[in-house]
């Protein structure tokens, strides 16, 4: 439902006319950044390909960043997951924080900007990327079948982006949570200290280690949300847990396709900034939701999500999948016949380690369903 929504927008709202409003670092600029990024992709490297598109544009740098959390952090279909596995708590949580980094990192990059870093990132991607215009009478869009052909188009391309980091991601949350004993998440997040330490202090360590952890596991926004379902379970603190879910735009693949589109020391203050961010947004957050008495408790478990009811959510899955079927159809059908639809940005990112690891999860999955099913 999300990325079929997220397609919509991207197919019938043309780029061009919004970024000629976000040339500003302004209240009215970073908004209108923000929606933008909120209603368009999930996908931690298509974000980073629409910003770039949306700086050599003539978007300000601060409302590239605003994007770019945005487009990660509120968006539809992590809103629904996050729902799901952690809890309207952490949805709400998502949401306020999603604005509380936005107004957090432009804060920062105003107090520290690099214009000159900035300057020669703008003259590399003018001379290594060519964009294409994109500017249309949406109202005919909506009404044509090229319209919805872009729409599939759009669908099947926002899935081939992420299904791998959400594969990955579910994957290596079942492992952590059947193979990683307690007592480690107990030493990285200091839960042993709960009786000894102040919790102030362990909220404070907790929102600083989380997103190395998520660094380490080099999974995207989507893939995030079972692993922290995990975290939660452990005991982790709510700014740990906030911390970990904002990270996804720090692991070291994305800072590498930052480092390629503008260099390495703007894609390192990016990450710094964002750290930052991050951090403050989490603490923010613990306090808030303590002063109000809705600080969410650990009592999710990822294998408590895996049951199979008719209910519902079997009702949603069951249309969904069909309109899905039915944009795969349109994708291929007309696919055949036109090769000059928009790219969506895709980007060669040069991670053949997971396709590497989709392969042997893939297979690890088969064996672990036949073992289930046969034993």
């Amino acid at each position: 439902m999300g990325y079929f929504i997220s397609s919509m927008i991207q197919s019938f709202v043309p780029k061009k006319k919004l970024t000629k409003y976000m040339g500003e670092a302004n209240f009215k600029s970073i908004s209108l950044s923000t929606i933008f990024g909120g209603v368009s992709s999930s996908c931690s490297f298509a974000a980073l390909s629409a910003a770039r598109a949306l700086l050599q544009k003539g978007a300000h740098f601060i409302t590239v960043v605003a994007f770019m959390f945005a487009s990660t952090n509120l968006v539809i279909e992590l809103g629904i997951l996050i729902l799901i596995f952690l809890g309207w708590e952490f949805l709400a949580a998502e949401i306020i924080g999603g604005f509380l980094l936005i107004a957090i990192s432009s804060i920062l990059i105003k107090l520290t900007y690099p214009g000159s870093l900035i300057e020669a990132a703008k003259r590399k991607l003018d001379r290594e990327t060519d964009l294409a215009e994109d500017d249309f009478d949406w109202k005919k869009r909506i009404t044509s079948k090229e319209g919805w052909n872009l729409v599939a188009k759009n669908f099947v391309m926002e899935w081939k982006m992420v299904w791998q980091e959400i594969l990955i991601g579910f994957t290596i949350a079942g492992f952590v949570a059947v193979f990683i004993p307690d007592d480690i998440w107990a030493k990285i997040f200091l839960m042993d200290y709960t009786n000894s330490l102040p919790s102030w202090l362990i909220a404070i360590e907790n929102a600083i280690v989380a997103p190395f952890v998520a660094a380490l596991t080099f999974i995207g926004s989507m893939g995030n949300i079972p692993l922290a379902t995990v975290l939660n379970a452990n005991g982790v603190f709510f700014a740990g847990i906030m911390g970990f879910i904002y990270s996804d735009l720090m692991v070291p693949p994305l800072v590498a396709v930052n480092a390629k589109y503008y260099g390495k020391k703007i894609a390192f203050y990016i990450a710094g900034i964002m750290y930052l961010s991050i951090i403050l947004t989490a603490l923010i957050l613990n306090v808030l939701f303590s002063v109000v008495g809705i600080v969410p408790e650990s009592n999710k478990i990822i294998t408590e999500m895996t049951q199979f009811k008719i209910d519902y959510t079997f009702w949603m899955n069951i249309f969904f999948l069909t309109l899905a079927g039915w944009l795969v159809y349109r994708y291929k059908r007309d696919i055949r016949q036109d090769h000059d639809l928009m790219s969506h940005g895709e980007e060669d990112n040069g991670l053949d380690i997971k396709a590497l690891f989709t392969k042997v999860f893939i297979l690890i999955l088969i064996g672990g369903l036949a073992s289930y099913i046969l034993i």
